[in-house]
């Protein structure tokens, strides 16, 4: 039994006629005839009564209707399902995040905004250290990520290079420099650092590194914060300063002030990256295709901005 002889049988109900039946179903009337035929015997029972101008359904076709109208209506359904699955409509995305880079705005105006234009799309969201969602996108344990990785960590994945960010100092507020609009680092030179530890990311632990060092000093860790907004709570207590990426400075601990870095300022590097044997899924490609469609204006506004 085939699809197509439940969509002939229903037609033939519905019109209650061969010829009209056939005419709606775009086929000849001899082939609707001799399938219904092959319906019939496989059922083995008569599905209509045919007389000369009129066609009955026998008590069998009665019962038979129903079901034969659920089958294709489930049919259709599984085949549009199957169909927006394709389009990336419907499905299921895991996307992974570092704590730095939920704070970015361009994070979750993107997560926000994937979610307005495909609503039945199931976002599962997880926040690691960059070495753990380098770890699970090699895993397939996600299918994107945000992340601040070294070029060395983001082989064999394919990537999207998002705006990058200038550092900042985060100051516990009653530290003499609090009070400055900008401070050099090298006046950080006898601090405590407070620092995001190496194993869960190196690009931001050797951009803050390299800083200090083109500044003129080795900075003197203290303590190291496995996310960033712990390394933020520290310096409020008090453990020494540390440097943050500028969307950082959204976080309003209270005791912390946060102040510009005078002359070259370092920045911070923000990717998105998926594995590249499933660059072709549908859902990631959509969120990849809203990413780079948001690049642009942001790169155009961020151009027009006056430095300093």
């Amino acid at each position: 039994m085939e699809l197509r002889h439940l969509r002939y049988m229903i037609a033939i109900a519905e019109e209650l006629h061969f010829t009209r039946a056939a005419e709606r179903l775009g086929i000849a009337q001899p082939p609707l005839s001799q399938q219904i035929k092959q319906l019939e015997a496989e059922i083995g029972t008569p599905l209509f009564e045919r007389h000369a101008r009129a066609v009955r359904l026998t008590e069998a076709g009665q019962a038979f209707l129903p079901h034969a109208r659920d089958a294709v209506e489930d049919a259709e359904r599984a085949i549009a399902a199957a169909q927006r699955a394709a389009r990336g409509d419907l499905g299921h995305l895991r996307i992974g995040f570092t704590s730095s880079a939920s704070f970015n705005p361009l994070v979750p105006g993107i997560v926000r905004r994937f979610g307005e234009l495909y609503p039945d799309v199931t976002l599962d969201l997880a926040e690691q250290a960059t070495s753990q969602l380098l770890e699970d996108l090699r895993a397939e344990r996600i299918d994107v990520a945000f992340l601040r990785a070294a070029a060395s960590e983001r082989e064999g994945l394919e990537t999207v290079e998002l705006p990058d960010e200038e550092l900042w100092i985060a100051l516990p507020s009653r530290h003499p420099l609090a009070t400055q609009k900008r401070i050099d680092l090298l006046q950080l030179a006898g601090e405590a650092f407070v620092l995001y530890p190496r194993g869960n990311g190196r690009l931001l632990y050797d951009t803050m590194i390299s800083a200090c060092r083109q500044a003129g000093f080795d900075p003197r860790i203290a303590q190291e914060a496995p996310q960033m907004a712990s390394t933020v709570h520290l310096v409020a207590a008090g453990v020494g300063v540390a440097l943050v990426p500028a969307s950082m400075c959204q976080l309003h601990a209270s005791g912390v002030t946060y102040v510009r870095i005078a002359g070259e300022v370092p920045r911070a590097q923000l990717w998105l990256a998926y594995p590249a044997h499933v660059r072709r899924a549908p859902a990631v490609q959509n969120l990849v295709a809203l990413v780079r469609q948001d690049l642009g204006p942001l790169r155009r506004r961020r151009a027009m901005q006056p430095s300093g």
